[in-house]
Formats: structure tokens, sequence, C-alpha cells
């Protein structure tokens, strides 16, 4: 069993774990830079552990001061809620081998669905609809200009390491592609250290459509049905509301059991999402996880 917890976060998302700790008589640390010695966080916690300057990259990003913090007060398990290290499959590593339980996905999961090329090929392998596009990385604009032809216009490119937007350029003619190309691989190797890009067919008319899902230590996934996130500014999303007034029941049911198998295919444990777009005609495709 469990008996301490320390949260690699801050802020609203580190209390909601601590509240949540609380209630199931686990003990929590909370780990703050210089700018939140005084912030609810860390007067919550049973414990907390001073790690360093305002700076994210000198504090809640440093992975050797996180893990020196859970040693010293005795925790068995580090959180890191979301954000930050929650998603560093090498944070999750050397949780691992220094014996402190990560809460949250094995780093081998993180490694095949944090990159989206590789995602897509799992995806594929399980059977999930993923959008018509290219499998490998994008090697030159030549390459780009050849494949958008066979696509068929528009097309979207998309940074393999990309989230939030970064990295994603709209392509409606063979005229754009040099720049896109160019301006996405620059801004992805600027937001991602990874200039790595891909191509997939637009999807005319989509919703966003994504569906919460658990998996545990033994192979076992649910999902806890959809959210409708296709009100967005800048391919960031504004609004989510669920059920979604766009998804019928039989649409839903399949949905939830692609994301059931989805998460399946990589062994997923703890909580996740599974994104999909869906054109007009209800047809769904794998986004990201």
């Amino acid at each position: 069993m469990i008996q301490k917890v320390l949260i690699a976060n801050r802020g609203e998302i580190a209390v909601r774990v601590m509240r949540s700790c609380r209630e199931m008589g686990i003990r929590t640390v909370a780990v703050f830079s210089e700018a939140d010695r005084a912030a609810r966080h860390v007067l919550y916690a049973d414990e907390a552990c001073f790690i360093g300057p305002a700076a994210s990259r000198e504090s809640y990003l440093n992975i050797d001061k996180i893990i020196e913090a859970a040693k010293r007060h005795g925790a068995d398990a580090i959180h890191p809620g979301y954000g930050f290290l929650s998603e560093n499959s090498e944070f999750a590593r050397r949780c691992k081998a220094e014996g402190i339980i990560f809460i949250g996905p094995d780093p081998e999961t993180m490694d095949a669905m944090g990159d989206k090329i590789s995602a897509r090929k799992h995806m594929i392998a399980a059977g999930v609809p993923v959008v018509p596009g290219t499998e490998q990385p994008l090697q030159n604009v030549e390459e780009a200009k050849r494949i958008c032809n066979e696509i068929g216009y528009p097309v979207m490119l998309k940074a393999s390491m990309g989230g939030g937007g970064k990295g994603m350029r709209l392509i409606h003619s063979e005229a754009e592609v040099e720049e896109a190309y160019n301006t996405a691989r620059s801004e992805s190797m600027s937001s991602f250290g990874d200039d790595t890009v891909y191509l997939e067919k637009f999807v005319e008319e989509p919703h966003h459509i994504e569906f919460q899902i658990l998996g545990d230590n033994y192979g076992n996934a649910i999902h806890l049905f959809e959210r409708e996130c296709s009100i967005q500014r800048r391919n960031q999303k504004v609004v989510e509301e669920t059920p979604s007034p766009f998804v019928t029941p039989e649409l839903r049911e399949k949905m939830g059991k692609a994301a059931v198998a989805a998460a399946k295919a990589v062994n997923y444990k703890g909580a996740g999402t599974i994104e999909f777009l869906v054109d007009k005609n209800r047809n769904f495709y794998f986004l990201e996880m």
C-alpha cells in the first residue's frame, strides 16, 4: 500500500490530488519553487519541500530535484499531475529505477504514444481508424509535395511531437507546401526540440471528440464516455461539453470500443484521453492520446 505521495506539480491540480490522498488516508508531500512559498498546495500538504528558483526548468521540470525530494521525504510514489513532467518518459523511467511508484503510464507507453507517427502505427495495428496520411517522417519538400498530390488537397501538415496547434499547417494547394513545410519544422523545433513532420488528409467540417479512459496494472481498461471539444480558438480548446450533442448512441458505442482498444494496445495505465476527429458523416478517426 502507498503510504506517502509526492505531487510533482503546483496549484489547483496539486490540491486536487492531495484532497483525494487525504480521503484515502495517504500522506502528501508538496514541492514548491521560490515563487510558490505561500501557495495553497504548499499549505495544504502534510509536508513540503523547496526545490529551487521560480523558473520551471530549475524547479518543477528538474527531474533530479524532484527525485531527491521524494527520497528525502520517504515518498513511496510520485503523482505528476498534468503538464510539467507528466508526459516525460525519462522521468517515469527514473522513478522506476529509484524504486518509486510513478502514478501514470509506463515509460514505454509514453514513448509509443507521445510521438504521433509512432501512435498512428500502433493504432493501425490495433484496428483503430486513423486519418489517411503518412506513416513515416517527411524527408524533404519534394516528398511532401508528392504525397500531398497523392492524398489530395486540402491536407494537414503536423509536427510529430506537436500539441496545442503548434507545428500544424493547413495546405490547400501545391504552391503552399514549401512555406508550410519550412515554418512547421521551424516551429516544431522551437517548441518541442524536434522538427519531424508528417501529413494527414484534412477532415473537413470536423468535430473534435475525446474519450476519457482508465487503465489498471492488470490489462483492464474502461472509458468514461465522451467530451465534445470542437469549440476552439487557434487549435486550442475553449469549451468542453458532455455528452456531445453530435454523437449518436450507435457512434458512442463504436468510439468507446475503439478508445478502449487503443488503451489496451499500448498497455495503458492510469487516466488518459483518446482524441478523435469525426467528419460530417460521423466517420471517426484517431487523432492522438
